[in-house]
């Protein structure tokens, strides 16, 4: 059974990844829309910055392509949007580290500035944080299917903390609630 496989679809977190994967492919597209206004050739290394970054048609294309992608995440939901957001925000952070060795050479044919890298590896870690929330961490709570599959062994023989506060019944009251 993979991963992805064991999260139910109608789960609250769906929805994280949901607005996540939406919120920054509009964003990507907004970038790709204005760089496509400023009609630069597709592989110029001289062109002017869109909000504060450099571009060009071919980066242009490229955002355009993964903000769709984004998009159509955000529209199917749950476990794929979850998987594209970690796998699109890891390739984000490796485009940063790629293009930090190509700055200011002729290889930078995407016409990277540091502002891009930075962008870069800052929309790459928000990216993957929306797909990895509440898969990845050392404190899940014991309802949340991710737990439950870690630790199949521990939750089929023990009681969660609501199982014990129910069985345990109402707390006796003391001097001090009355």
């Amino acid at each position: 059974m993979k991963l992805q496989d064991e999260f139910p679809v109608d789960h609250h977190l769906a929805t994280v990844y949901r607005y996540g994967a939406a919120s920054c492919g509009i964003l990507l597209l907004v970038f790709a829309g204005l760089g496509f206004a400023d009609a630069l050739s597709p592989f110029t290394t001289s062109g002017d910055t869109i909000a504060g970054m450099t571009s060009n048609v071919a980066l242009s294309v490229i955002s355009t392509v993964v903000g769709l992608a984004l998009l159509v995440g955000a529209f199917i939901g749950g476990n794929f949007a979850s998987t594209l957001n970690m796998w699109v925000g890891g390739l984000f952070v490796l485009s940063g580290f790629a293009h930090i060795f190509v700055l200011d050479r002729p290889a930078n044919i995407l016409d990277f500035g540091m502002t891009n890298v930075i962008f870069s590896f800052v929309m790459g870690l928000l990216i993957a944080t929306f797909g990895m929330y509440g898969r990845v961490s050392s404190k899940l709570s014991p309802d949340n299917p991710y737990f439950r599959r870690r630790h199949s062994e521990r939750t089929a023989t023990e009681p969660t903390e609501a199982e014990l506060g129910a069985a345990a019944g109402p707390l006796p009251l003391t001097g001090r609630d009355v």
